[in-house]
């Protein structure tokens, strides 16, 4: 995608250095960082700086390259503890383990296989992303009102995205959309990064608060909502972002399309149902605090709930197969079924 008529991807290798954009720092700056080592990868996957389902499989995957890079001359085990360490940063992300797992057998094989490997993972998700784009716009007649839940767009994939891919191809088409982003708490990924995408991109669209989805499906002014996935369960059951479950029943109500967006890598077929997907439980701190600039641009962080009350932060939810109205994934849309899924992967 282009910012500033520059293309970039969200997060890529050269050399044994992997760069990325520094997502907490926007919408209100645009800075590319570096890490030198896996443990700085592993870093910036806990701190959110690199954030999303494909961006995070992508830097996993150049993460144990790196460990593979700087295994030479150190303990035969030192890619295995890496590996350990990689994928215990996130543990809901599907494509963190996916993408670790395929650069780790290829590691075994030669160090250099690993950096190849790990370019692959990148780049088939950048692919991956696009084709999404392209059957998702099916979906898209003109005039098209469209919700969607957290940050689902290319800053969440090395390129494209997934819920937003299909938004942007429809605009590209010259279709008239409109598009309502969920404020997302606690971290507000929707209204600091997806309404950033929209408006870098001039996509007409207006942020919500969280809170506010049912209300709009009540009154018939939503024709759509596509969110992205983290983990797809081998029944179609679907961990997303906290509050995704949410906007799906209120769907299901009001009789308004439920579509999740995501590539085949983010199906975990050894995973049975939606109970068994593991939730991630982030700091309170982020329920608690908000982190914003001043006039002069200064950075600050301000507590905004009651001093001294705790806060419970699971970051995703399991939105139910019955829910889904179809799954929209590089090889094209799917039933949220347990059928279709094994029928997608042993056609």
């Amino acid at each position: 995608m282009q910012v500033g008529n520059k293309n970039y991807r969200t997060v890529w290798m050269e050399g044994s250095t992997v760069f990325f954009i520094e997502q907490n720092l926007l919408p209100f700056e645009f800075r590319i960082r570096e890490a030198h080592t896996y443990r700085d990868s592993c870093q910036a996957i806990r701190q959110m700086t690199v954030r999303g389902a494909g961006a995070i499989g992508a830097l996993a995957g150049f993460a144990m390259a790196q460990a593979f890079l700087e295994s030479e001359g150190k303990d035969q085990h030192y890619p295995d503890d890496a590996r350990i360490e990689i994928e215990s940063t996130r543990p809901t992300a599907r494509n963190l383990f996916y993408a670790t797992e395929r650069v780790y057998e290829a590691g075994i094989r030669s160090v250099a296989e690993a950096v190849t490997e790990a370019q692959r993972v990148a780049n088939q998700d950048a692919s991956d992303s696009q084709m999404i784009g392209k059957y998702g716009n099916e979906l898209i007649s003109d005039g098209c009102t469209i919700e969607t839940h957290c940050n689902a767009g290319w800053l969440a994939f090395v390129d494209y995205g997934t819920a937003l891919s299909p938004v942007y191809v429809a605009h590209d088409c010259g279709k008239k959309i409109f598009v309502y982003a969920d404020e997302t708490r606690p971290r507000s990924q929707g209204a600091r990064l997806t309404a950033w995408e929209l408006n870098n991109a001039g996509i007409p669209h207006a942020i919500i608060p969280d809170n506010a989805g049912a209300h709009l499906m009540s009154l018939g002014k939503i024709d759509m909502i596509i969110t992205g996935a983290d983990r797809i369960a081998a029944n179609g059951d679907t961990a997303n972002k906290i509050g995704t479950l949410e906007k799906a029943i209120a769907a299901k109500e009001y009789g308004v399309p439920f579509y999740i967006a995501a590539p085949t890598s983010t199906f975990d077929l050894a995973c049975k149902a939606g109970k068994d997907i593991i939730i991630e439980e982030r700091p309170e701190e982020e329920v608690l605090f908000q982190e914003g600039p001043d006039s002069s641009g200064k950075m600050h962080r301000i507590l905004v709930c009651s001093p001294g009350s705790p806060a419970i932060n699971p970051s995703f939810d399991v939105t139910p197969a019955k829910f889904i109205t179809g799954i929209i994934t590089e090889k094209g849309i799917i039933r949220a079924s347990g059928e279709t899924i094994n029928n997608l992967f042993n056609p």
